[in-house]
């Protein structure tokens, strides 16, 4: 099993459709055409799942179908950890050993 992460891009899709505020009835239309299809935003995942290149690429952080760096706080050991305790409180499992 391999668990990456991706960023697919700004997409054009129907998120904020709904939202009735000055920001997304004026630039939102604007800035569409500089934003992925939603075809062009789902190549990162599709690769991610299909690729045999990235097979056991667990771990790494993907954008435009390549590896990158992703934010430095998520490279953060004890916020990690933390992250992991607070999750298993929700849910109740235990962490792995």
């Amino acid at each position: 099993m391999t668990a990456t992460v991706l960023h697919p891009g700004v997409v054009s899709t129907g998120f904020a459709a709904e939202d009735p505020s000055l920001l997304f009835k004026v630039i939102l239309p604007l800035g569409r055409r500089f934003m992925k299809t939603p075809t062009q935003g789902a190549m990162t995942s599709i690769y991610l799942a299909s690729s045999p290149e990235v097979e056991g690429a667990t771990g790494m952080y993907f954008a435009n179908r390549r590896r990158r760096t992703s934010n430095k706080a998520s490279y953060d050991a004890d916020a990690a950890v933390r992250l992991w305790e607070v999750s298993a409180d929700l849910v109740g499992p235990t962490a792995p050993t």
